[in-house]
């Protein structure tokens, strides 16, 4: 696996792995014995970028993780994030955004706990918190920063402004969003603006929640639990509509003896050398499916495919329900 470097210093692999759907939003969780398996697979495989939260479970997500990286955590960077109003007793949600500093700091003492170790590599902030200045936010993680318990600072799904702002306060090593062919407004002002600051980008749902595996159409049933039964995108007319955006990926897959996931998972690695996707699964064969992205390389000419066929098509559908869109700072 090639590794790539994260703002200034911080050296990953060329691909993550999002843990997110080890535990719960895509339905039923993984076994617990199997997801720690999947992700010491990962590891053999190259991944040493592991990608969490609090908020995933909450918290079952973090511990998962800490007694799977346990045995290798010299080995592995560990991100994970804080900023949602959770009881840290109780794991009870208080269904808005909670980036006070004085609650990260008992939030980071808990993460070390269920991560088991002494410091995280990447904190994010999850969501933007409106009620707290994000000057403050950044002073908090400095100070985390400053005593060892956290190594660089990362903010998710945050505007430019903010961004800006919360860099001249405490560098940013990383910015994370939702970013692939199915969903490109990072490419307006976001990727610019991370170029001239020299921040790193990891996109999260770089398959489009799957739906650029070529694995899902119209006739697709999720399960009950699966987050997608609530996405505009993934209504049966916007899926219908949407697959004409995988029959772009599926024509350079099949020309190329690759799969579309890999393809749609290379597009996102040819765009800037600072980005690292985190494909998310909690399947073996498709951790390393994925992984198989790394090893394809597209040349121009599959660049320029791409990049007409997706220009004539308009993907349909909000890309998150309304609600929680509210939640993100874009």
């Amino acid at each position: 696996m090639q590794t790539r470097t994260l703002g200034q210093q911080l050296e990953v692999s060329a691909l993550g792995l999002g843990c997110m759907s080890m535990t719960d939003i895509y339905g039923a969780a993984g076994d617990r014995a199997a997801m720690i398996a999947l992700a010491r697979d990962a590891h053999e495989e190259g991944v040493t970028l592991f990608d969490t939260a609090e908020a995933y479970g909450p918290f079952q997500n973090e511990d998962l993780l800490g007694e799977a990286l346990e045995p290798i955590r010299d080995e592995v960077v560990i991100a994970t994030k804080f900023g949602f109003g959770i009881d840290q007793e109780t794991g009870a949600r208080s269904g808005g955004t909670d980036s006070r500093p004085e609650h990260i700091r008992v939030v980071v003492e808990n993460m070390l706990n269920r991560l088991r170790t002494d410091r995280i590599d990447l904190l994010y902030q999850h969501r933007v918190d409106p009620n707290v200045p994000i000057e403050d936010v950044a002073g908090a993680v400095r100070d985390l920063i400053a005593s060892g318990k956290v190594k660089h600072f990362g903010l998710s799904e945050a505007g430019t402004e903010t961004i800006r702002k919360a860099h001249a306060v405490q560098p940013l090593t990383a910015v994370q969003s939702e970013f692939s062919l199915f969903w490109r407004e990072p490419e307006r002002e976001l990727l610019p603006l991370l170029d001239e600051l020299g921040v790193g980008f990891v996109p999260f749902s770089p398959l489009g929640a799957g739906f650029l595996t070529g694995q899902i159409d119209e006739n697709t049933v999720f399960e009950p639990g699966d987050f997608r039964n609530n996405v505009p995108r993934f209504s049966v007319e916007a899926r219908r509509a949407n697959m004409a955006l995988v029959r772009v990926v599926r024509a350079v897959a099949e020309r190329k003896g690759v799969t579309p996931a890999q393809v749609a998972l290379a597009w996102l690695l040819a765009q800037k050398p600072w980005i690292v996707p985190i494909p998310g699964t909690n399947k073996v064969h498709r951790m390393k499916e994925n992984l198989g992205a790394a090893a394809v390389e597209l040349t121009a000419d599959d660049l320029s495919e791409i990049a007409r066929g997706a220009a004539t098509i308009e993907v349909q559908g909000a890309r998150l329900p309304e609600a929680v869109l509210k939640m993100t700072g874009l």
